[in-house]
Parts: structure tokens; C-alpha cells; sequence
């Protein structure tokens, strides 16, 4: 075929698609009829309606039987109709009047009939108003159904009977750009998830000595550590359809809907695997909103909930199960999930992500820092030193807030001082050193924050002081003393927590000792230090009067750190027990932290003059007004991290 044919033959194909069938054309001719009726129909009802009563001129009794009287030598009266009490006359002015007049009167029809030349009596017109009174509603409830209903059926493809359609989209290396490359902290998540690809890939791998496909992988750990963003990575590797939906897709008002929507999501699957002939991954992010216990009488049943659960477990592994469809689902709350779907079969690999170590955080902060210009001496490993506990979604807000904090200082890169400040504005909130603070209560705080520092200086083998502050930050922060680890650890001796307890007691012991009262400052120390005592002989059996025990149990959020209730276990005579030896616990620490600050109190004077002066202190400067020397800094090499579990 020669270049003229073919463009000639595109022109013809072109016109030809240009070409609407009759059927296409019938909504716009349904269209333009409905365009016709409903203005002429307004035209109708204002001309019976509106336009004579507004011609019309009404005129009161009195004045109309006075014209009526004289009427037959005036003449001023040319014609005159009674509908009903109501009369419509004409003036030999040619406009026109309507009388209202009393139903009783006897006198006005004969001398009507008797001056009036043109005078007629007419029954009432009540059909018609009587028809539009009762046709009009239903007119507009048929024009509403069109308008909203068929119109969008024929607009949305069917829209509005798709209720248990899946809403779940499918996701390429095009939508998704995120690869494994770009997460992280999370080695041996990203190998179990790295594994799934490759048996889609490649099944003969695998089953060449007998293992199947694994049906199901649940990704656990506390909000910001990186499962969606696995997910996205799974949908920018995988070389297999990908389907993403949120675990609310499935709730609905309606019963029977979610368990729709899953089958629904299962058989596109089911057709994307077949079609592509590798198989499918389904990911439903926090799937704890579809897949909660079902009723075991507390706070009562969810029979939507419940029915779609029942069609989830079904479809992963019940007699009609899909070969090649993979289900990965994220949710924090593991403990609220179903046991049923918590079994081998349906979830045969339960990941936990957790909080990265120094070494994962590290990694995180250079993944996150590669599209932010970063001045040649950031040093990130001294970042991820500083940031113990973080998340992922914690340590990318933290580059983001030092490059938002570097453009508001019109500077050229970020630089470590703007990382550093941005630790602080992420764990405590900005400054806020537009506050008004009065010298005594300035001098409160100096004197608070001096006590937490002396007594961390002081005692062997705790966090060393980074720095102290007496801006106040965030929500109710008046001040604070930072101090942060040398490595992560996840075990803690009975010394370190009595240390600890301690260090928050110094602000309290402070102010007695410098004021010679107490203020509430010292509120959030308080809490903290009895949570801590608490922990000590409810949980972890270092009491030395009630042994290695534990008392009562927990209803906690995994990895949401909430405690929702605790049972008593125990007798009332332990309760006693248990009370009196926080109470000795706590008193012991506030002894111990109020010798050592009276041993230390001319560097608790020169810590709080300091404060006063420069509001922030320091590490090296902290350490030389106290007269110790200075911390060599650390090395950029990998601490050891004990290992445990947490406590």
C-alpha cells in the first residue's frame, strides 16, 4: 500500500468513526424533547397563573358596590363573571378587576343582573389546578430518577447499580516509580516481599522441590515504618497485575456489598492472572477495618463487617481458591484481626516491620536525602545516633523540615545545624519564642531543667546530655533536656530504670532545694517516673519484696503503645503491697537525686544562670560550666546493639 492509500484509507476510517449510530443519537434526541417540554410547560403554568393575576387590579367591596349602584348611568361597569365568591369584571377603562365577596350577601347577585348588561356566572376552575397539584409532584420525581439515574447510566457505563463492583486500581511501573531501591531499614521484609516477585517470575524455582506459592503475606509494625511504601515498591517491581485497595473499600451501609466487592476483586484477579499467565498480588492497606474478630459478645456484631470478612476467608482459602493471586495486606492493630484469617493458608507470612535500628536509619536518611542538596559536612550517621526510636516516615519529615528550615534562612544547602534543630521540631514541636514569659517563671524553668541535667551528668552509665532548652516548643513544652544514646539498646537493667527514674525526679528536687517549694512543672516527670515504678513490679518482677511476679493483665495496642485496660489479677492485700513499693521505688529515687544535687548545687546555680543568658546550652559548653570535659565525638562505626526483646 502506497503513503497516499494509506493516508486516504485513515481519512475514511476517520469519517466513518466520526459517524454516530441511531442508537448513539437517541439520548440527544430524548434530550431536546425534554429541553422543549419543560420551558413550554412553565410558559403554560405562568400564563394561567401569574400573568392575570398580575394584570388584574383588585378592588374592595365597597368601592365596587358603590360603581354597582351607579352603574346603569355611569356605564362605568361593562361586563362582569362570578366564579365561586369571586368576581372578574372590566371597567370601560379596559382594564380589569377582581371583587372578593361575601358568601351570605344576598342583595349583590340581582343587582348585578340588574345594572350590568354583561353579567355571567361561572362554576369554579379546579381541574386543571387540581390536576397540576397532583400530576406536577410526580412529573419532578420522574424528571429527578432521568436526570440522576438514567442520564448517569448512560454517562458512567451503569454507574449507579455498581455497588458491588471492586474499587481496587490497578497499579504499573508507571504509576508506581518507587522500587526497592527506595526503601530502606527494612532488609529482611523487602527479601520476604523480593521472594514473592520472583516466584511469580519464575515458579520453577521453587516448586521444583515441592513448595507452593505462598497465598498470603501480612505486613505488622507501628504507623510510619514503611508498609504502604513496600507495597508501592512490590507495584514498581512486580511484572505481574497489581491490584491496590484500601481495607474501608469493603464497608458499606449496605449488607452483602463489601462481600460483593471482594469476589468481585478476587475474579479480576483471577482474569489478570490468566491473562498474563504469572499470576496477580492484591494489596489491601489497613485491612484491620475489614478483618476485625467477629462478634465474641463485646460491644456487639457487624453483620456487613462480618460477611465480608467471611467472603475474604473464603476466597483465600476455601474450595474455589485462586491459584496465582497473592494477597499482601499492612495494618498496625494485629491484635484486633480474626484468628481465622490470621492462620497458615490465608496469611502464610506474617512480616513485622519495626522501628529501624542506627544502621536502618542511616539508610533511610540517604535515601531520603538524595533530592535535597545537603552541605558537604552533614554528617548522617550522627543524625541516626540522635534519632533513636524513629520511624521512617519520622526521619523523612526530619529532612524534610531542614530543608523547609534552610529556604526560610535563604540558604544555599542544608546544613547540620538545620538537621539537628529539625530533630527538635519533630520530636517536641517549633519554638514558640513569641511567648511572653515573666523573669520567675523563667527562672523556674532554668532552675528545672538544671536539676534533669545535673543529676544525668552525674550518674554513671546514662544517655549522655546533648542539650538543654527553656524555649518553650509545641504543646504545653516549657522546656526540656535532650539527652541521647551512644547506641540502640533493647534491654534495660533494674539500675538504668532507678537512674532514669532519677533523672526525671532532678527538676522537681531542684526547684525545693533552690526555691524552697515545689511548682507543677514537674507533672509530666511525675507520670512518667510512676509508670516506670509501676512497670518495675507489675511487669517485669523487680521488686524485692513482691519477687518475680507480674500483676495484672493487659488489653494493649501492639504496636500503638496504648494500654485500653488492665486486669486485676490479684488480691486486695497485693494491690497494698504493689502501692507500697512504688511508693518506696519512687521515694528511694527522690532521695538519692536530692543528696546529689545538694552535693552539686553551685554547678545547679551556674547551669541555671547560663540557662537564663542563653536560653539554649549545649553539650560541650553543658559539660564545661559543670566542669567536666569534653565527649570526644563519636565514631561513625556500627555500635553493638544487644539483643532481646524490648521491654
Amino acid at each position: 500500500m502506497t503513503p497516499s492509500n494509506h493516508f486516504m484509507k485513515n481519512q475514511v476510517s476517520q469519517k466513518k468513526s466520526g459517524k454516530q449510530s441511531p442508537r448513539n443519537t437517541e439520548p440527544d434526541k430524548n434530550r431536546t424533547i425534554w429541553l422543549f417540554l419543560v420551558p413550554l410547560g412553565l410558559l403554560i403554568l405562568l400564563q394561567v397563573f401569574v400573568f392575570p393575576a398580575m394584570e388584574m387590579k383588585e378592588m374592595n367591596y365597597s368601592e365596587f358596590y358603590r360603581k354597582l349602584v351607579a352603574n346603569p348611568e355611569t356605564g362605568e361597569i361593562l361586563s362582569c363573571e362570578l366564579v365561586d365568591n369571586v368576581i372578574h369584571g372590566k371597567l370601560i377603562t379596559g382594564s380589569f378587576f377582581t371583587v372578593h365577596i361575601p358568601i351570605n350577601d344576598l342583595e349583590i347577585i340581582p343587582l348585578m343582573r340588574r345594572n350590568i348588561v354583561d353579567f355571567s356566572v361561572s362554576p369554579p376552575q379546579t381541574f386543571w389546578k387540581n390536576l397540576i397539584y397532583s400530576v406536577m409532584p410526580v412529573l419532578l420525581l420522574i424528571g429527578f430518577f432521568w436526570f440522576f439515574v438514567y442520564r448517569g447510566m448512560q454517562q458512567g457505563g451503569n454507574r449507579v447499580f455498581s455497588f458491588g463492583k471492586s474499587r481496587a486500581k490497578l497499579v504499573g511501573k508507571e504509576k508506581s516509580p518507587i522500587t526497592f531501591k527506595d526503601v530502606a531499614g527494612v532488609d529482611e521484609a523487602k527479601e520476604e516481599l523480593q521472594e514473592i516477585i520472583e516466584f511469580l517470575k519464575d515458579p520453577q524455582r521453587f516448586t521444583r522441590l515441592g513448595g507452593k506459592i505462598p497465598k498470603g503475606v501480612l505486613l505488622m509494625g507501628p504507623p510510619g515504618t514503611g508498609k504502604t511504601l513496600l507495597a508501592k515498591a512490590v507495584a514498581g517491581e512486580a511484572a505481574v497485575p497489581f491490584f491496590s485497595i484500601s481495607g474501608s473499600d469493603f464497608v458499606e451501609m449496605f449488607v452483602g456489598v463489601g462481600a460483593a466487592r471482594v469476589r468481585d476483586l478476587f475474579e479480576q484477579a483471577k482474569r489478570a492472572a490468566k491473562t498474563g499467565g504469572k499470576g496477580a498480588i492484591i494489596f489491601v492497606d489497613e485491612i484491620d477495618a475489614v478483618g476485625r474478630q467477629r462478634f465474641a459478645g463485646i460491644g456487639g456484631g457487624h453483620d456487613e463487617r462480618e460477611q465480608t470478612l467471611n467472603a475474604l476467608l473464603v476466597e483465600m482459602d476455601g474450595f474455589d481458591t485462586h491459584a496465582g493471586v497473592i494477597l499482601i495486606a499492612s495494618t498496625n492493630r494485629p491484635d484486633v484481626l480474626d484468628p481465622a484469617l490470621l492462620r497458615p493458608g490465608r496469611f502464610d507470612r506474617q512480616v513485622v516491620i519495626e522501628r529501624p535500628d542506627i544502621k536502618g536509619r542511616e539508610e533511610i536518611l540517604r535515601v531520603h536525602s538524595r533530592t535535597v542538596k545537603l552541605a558537604a559536612e552533614v554528617d548522617l550517621a550522627k543524625l541516626a545516633r540522635q534519632t533513636p526510636g524513629f520511624s521512617g516516615a519520622d526521619l523523612a519529615n526530619l529532612i524534610n523540615e531542614a530543608a523547609l528550615l534552610s529556604a526560610r534562612r535563604k540558604k544555599d544547602a542544608v546544613a547540620q545545624p538545620e538537621l539537628e534543630e529539625s530533630i527538635e521540631r519533630v520530636m517536641v514541636g517549633p519554638e514558640r519564642r513569641s511567648r511572653v514569659i515573666s523573669k520567675r517563671e523563667k527562672r523556674i524553668k532554668a532552675v528545672h531543667e538544671s536539676g534533669h541535667a545535673i543529676v544525668a551528668l552525674f550518674t554513671p552509665n546514662l544517655d549522655p546530655v546533648h542539650k538543654i532548652s527553656i524555649i518553650p516548643r509545641g504543646y504545653g513544652i516549657g522546656g526540656y533536656t535532650l539527652q541521647v544514646p551512644d547506641e540502640d539498646r533493647n534491654l534495660i537493667t533494674r539500675k538504668e530504670l532507678l537512674d532514669r527514674i532519677m533523672v526525671l525526679l532532678g527538676g522537681r528536687v531542684a526547684e525545693e532545694i533552690y526555691f524552697g517549694e515545689i511548682s507543677s512543672g514537674a507533672s509530666d516527670d511525675l507520670e512518667k517516673a510512676t509508670h516506670y515504678a509501676q512497670a518495675m513490679v507489675c511487669e517485669l518482677g523487680m521488686s524485692e519484696k513482691l519477687g518475680n511476679l507480674t500483676f495484672g493483665k493487659k488489653d494493649r495496642q501492639v504496636f500503638l503503645g496504648r494500654d485500653l485496660m488492665r486486669e486485676k489479677d490479684y488480691s486486695e492485700q497485693t494491690a497494698v503491697l504493689i502501692d507500697n513499693e512504688v511508693r518506696s521505688i519512687v521515694d528511694g529515687c527522690y532521695a538519692r537525686a536530692r543528696d546529689l544535687i545538694t552535693e552539686h548545687q553551685d554547678k545547679l546555680r551556674t547551669l541555671a544562670d547560663a540557662l537564663l543568658e542563653k536560653e539554649v546550652l549545649e553539650s560541650d559548653e553543658i559539660r564545661q560550666l559543670v566542669g567536666l570535659p569534653v565527649q570526644e565525638p563519636a565514631t561513625n562505626d556500627q555500635p553493638k546493639t544487644d539483643e532481646g526483646p524490648a521491654t
